[in-house]
């Protein structure tokens, strides 16, 4: 059997390592990676981590480059590799414009897709953008459904698919997390950790999504600035690289006391920085399915989730954008240790560190 694995930014690749890597060792399997490259040095990170080296890297990240541009290139130069290989099966991981499109191109070729992580529902098609209607795309074209959990199944049977092609794994970020997190840590997290932290707790934060660029960025900034003059946190915030956050978050926390700006982290010592944060605040969807496995409460800075099993396990809650909301939701963790005990003790609902088995074995069977 030839399967394909597709994928281009650094969460796809978190999520599509462990099937990569179970893959190669398959017997029976014939296995190759392409790489679209949307996200070029992030991707390269978790690539070098878990030692993958494509066969096809298609290298289409541009500066600046809009959405339609993107898709374009990957349909001109991702067709010739279907032609070239003939997998019988095409596998690509979530919600990106290289899943989109990936999924479009194997119905064009009459090539088998599964889609990994399916099932995840705003059913709001601007929350996320344009991440909610690329996973639609991928929905409405797979051949096989790898669900990370029951509400993404029952999301999937409303739509019309059929239940006999929709598989419950759990999420393969927690199999890649478990691999991760038992790696030594890395001697800048400690460093980092001895020179800032001392008696101070350390609220990690990410945020770097479409829907936040503008006054929503600027507000969670604000809440930040006030956060920090607390005096009794240490905020450590690794800043995106597009422009759209990093202007506004330079402008408005660089110098601020209390607050540390980093360059974007590799996954290594992003989640070794994970494990020593008493709260964190992130819009990312990977985070939320990662902090859980440490017991970290989490508050997502945005207004909706299309994971809201964490949401109702408890261990994350939605905390908008808005300054006032942030700060609110943040300190109530920080001073009421019966209410961070709540989120911290709450299990995780994404999985056992499996899903890549299951997902496998339901290719081949």
């Amino acid at each position: 059997m030839k399967i394909l694995s597709v994928f281009g930014t650094r969460p796809e690749a978190v999520k599509m390592a462990p099937i990569v890597r179970m893959l190669a060792q398959t017997a029976g399997v014939e296995s190759r990676v392409c790489v679209t490259a949307q996200h070029r040095q992030m991707l390269d990170q978790v690539l070098n981590l878990f030692e993958i080296k494509p066969e096809y890297d298609l290298n289409l990240m541009r500066d600046n480059q809009s959405l339609a541009l993107l898709s374009a290139a990957i349909f001109t130069h991702l067709d010739p590799v279907l032609a070239d290989f003939k997998p019988d099966w095409v596998l690509a991981q979530g919600d990106t414009t290289t899943v989109a499109i990936t999924s479009l191109l194997t119905y064009f070729n009459r090539t088998r897709f599964g889609h990994v992580e399916a099932g995840l529902r705003t059913h709001d098609k601007w929350q996320p953008f344009p991440e909610e209607i690329n996973r639609r795309v991928a929905g409405v074209t797979a051949d096989l459904h790898f669900a990370p959990t029951e509400w993404s199944k029952q999301n999937l049977l409303r739509e019309g698919i059929d239940e006999s092609i929709i598989k419950v794994t759990g999420n393969t970020v927690i199999d890649a997390l478990q691999f991760v997190s038992k790696q030594p840590e890395p001697q800048e997290i400690s460093q980092l950790v001895t020179a800032k932290l001392k008696n101070r707790k350390l609220i990690l934060v990410t945020a770097h999504r479409r829907e936040n660029f503008g006054k929503p960025m600027e507000n969670i900034c604000r809440a930040l600035i006030e956060l920090a003059a607390r005096g009794d946190v240490e905020i450590v915030y690794p800043v995106h690289l597009n422009p759209n956050v990093q202007e506004p978050v330079n402008r408005l926390l660089n110098g601020v006391e209390h607050i540390t700006l980093l360059p974007p982290l590799d996954y290594l010592p992003l989640v070794h920085l994970m494990k020593h944060a008493t709260l964190i605040l992130t819009d990312s969807g990977g985070i939320q399915e990662e902090a859980p496995a440490f017991g970290i409460p989490t508050l997502v800075l945005r207004d909706v989730t299309e994971r809201p099993e964490g949401v109702s396990a408890g261990t994350v809650k939605l905390a908008g954008t808005e300054t006032s909301q942030i700060v609110k939701e943040a300190k109530r963790l920080l001073d009421d240790e019966s209410a961070y005990a709540d989120m911290a003790k709450a299990g995780n609902p994404y999985g056992d560190g499996h899903a890549t088995e299951k997902i496998i074995q339901a290719l081949i069977l």
